[in-house]
């Protein structure tokens, strides 16, 4: 997910420096962040997203809303001319009011939650590293600040939501669901309002003209972004609210609205909804409880912010993210005993490896590899790389445990866990297992981005490293 989990390979915190007298500036713009210049793959491919990924999302919500969730039936009335675009679009529910305020009611008051409320879980909640933190050293030696307070904002929507639902009844927990598409057209809106803002302020006032990065076309910049680390004030940090907040905080919500749907029609819920909501929700729980380790990934450590990811958590992840349980309230799954044990237990397993690789990588980084991995003293390759500023890096990369596995190990599990929550709705569609589909070739280009971008970043010390781990997500196969 843009809130994907990065590979082990990026920046570590207990990188050693010092000063190189030459200038290695081009050097290592090549080294960070995305390109400087556009090849035409690269420019075709940012055109086909720009024009096709919200055509897609709306063709998936479409199909559930008026076809049941089948995505050939559509295509089957406009060959055979049983329907036109027009009927379809006609039959589509638009912008109300009541949606809008409710969107603006609901990113207003994750706004305040992130900027107004410091966190106060890491001061009595054993283990959690909350509060204010650093994140890792920009291309031009800059090490911004933030407050971590991402899982007392869940906490907190969630307590309130819960208090809803039983004792205050302001709104039906149903709401979501009822408003789903109009909500679709408010996402809309913000992802496209938010990602053009933040072009227009890269030009006429970034919060660091150093960290900018211009390649001259136009499509490329406003997809990949130009400012790395776009803020409003010492604390509202794009890339950090929009990662998380509002589509994770809501990814959660969106589950139990689906839930409170099924109830309601169907007089219960069923084992798989049950099964969809806990392993997701465990998902969700792990990124806000991790969010300072998720300071030091790919998506606040090397991309910059534009359509990529202001429309993408807008829209793509609440809504694509969450397909499972839309599936499951028009088609209500009950399996049987063991193929729900099954599929927890594909799931938990997935999540272990995922968290347990993440965490050897966190473990071998916060003691700078004085540490014991499966028991025994960890193994690594050291390297090291140049900052703009000329600034010489040391860096240490791990091929013990599961690092010595594979590559991005980490990724190996999740794409277990988002196979378990596709198949907790069985196989009588395809439109579930669109999550599985689209993590496989989202992981699967960010590993190879990710090594082009280390092999550019660490040179002849890469090589070495992947001699030693030679396979990228399954040992023996890839």
């Amino acid at each position: 997910m843009q809130d994907i989990m990065a590979a082990h390979q990026e920046k570590k915190p207990e990188e050693r420096k010092h000063k190189s007298t030459q200038n290695h500036t081009r050097t290592s713009q090549v080294q960070w962040g995305r390109a400087w210049e556009v090849d035409w793959f690269s420019l075709a491919s940012i055109l086909f997203l720009l024009m096709f990924a919200p055509l897609i999302v709306y063709y998936f919500i479409m199909s559930c809303d008026q076809y049941q969730c089948s995505l050939i039936d559509p295509v089957i009335d406009l060959l055979t001319e049983k329907k036109h675009l027009s009927d379809i679009w006609n039959k589509t529910p638009m912008l109300t009011y009541r949606a809008a305020g409710i969107y603006t009611l609901w990113v207003a008051f994750q706004v305040v939650l992130y900027v107004f409320i410091p966190d106060f879980c890491h001061k009595f909640i054993p283990g959690y590293v909350g509060g204010v933190q650093e994140g890792a050293v920009t291309p031009v030696g800059v090490v911004n600040k933030y407050e971590i307070n991402g899982l007392q904002a869940w906490i907190i929507t969630h307590v309130l939501w819960f208090a809803n639902a039983y004792y205050f009844h302001w709104f039906s927990p149903t709401i979501i669901f009822d408003n789903w598409i109009p909500l679709l057209w408010c996402a809309n809106i913000l992802g496209y309002a938010v990602s053009t803002f933040a072009m227009i302020k890269s030009y006429f006032f970034p919060t660091n003209a150093k960290d900018c990065k211009f390649t001259g076309n136009f499509f490329y910049d406003y997809m990949m972004g130009i400012e790395f680390n776009p803020r409003i004030g010492k604390w509202f940090d794009f890339k950090l609210f929009f990662n998380g907040r509002p589509g994770i905080v809501a990814w959660t919500l969106i589950n139990l609205s689906y839930a409170a749907k099924q109830q309601e029609l169907y007089g219960e819920v069923t084992n798989s909804m049950i099964l969809v909501n806990v392993l997701q929700g465990i998902y969700v729980l792990d990124f806000f409880w991790n969010e300072a380790w998720y300071l030091k990934t790919i998506d606040i450590c090397h991309d910059h912010f534009g359509w990529y990811l202001g429309w993408g958590d807008c829209v793509w992840l609440p809504y694509l993210y969450t397909l499972q349980g839309l599936y499951l309230v028009y088609h209500p799954v009950q399996l049987c005993a063991a193929n729900a044990i099954g599929i927890l237990i594909l799931g938990m397993i997935g999540y272990y490896i995922f968290r347990m690789t993440n965490h050897q990588k966190d473990l071998f980084r916060r003691t700078n590899g004085n540490c014991k991995i499966w028991g025994k003293k960890p193994e690594y390759i050291e390297c090291s790389y140049m900052s703009v500023d000329g600034t010489k890096y040391y860096s240490k990369l791990l091929t013990s445990g599961f690092w010595g596995w594979a590559r991005h190990f980490n990724y190996t599990g999740d794409l277990m866990g988002s196979l378990a929550y596709c198949l907790a709705c069985g196989f009588q569609h395809i439109l579930p297992y669109f999550y599985v589909f689209y993590m496989t070739i989202l992981l699967i280009h960010r590993c190879i981005r990710d090594e082009h971008r280390c092999f550019s970043k660490y040179g002849k010390d890469w090589k070495r490293y992947t001699a030693a781990v030679p396979y990228r997500l399954l040992p023996g196969v890839f």
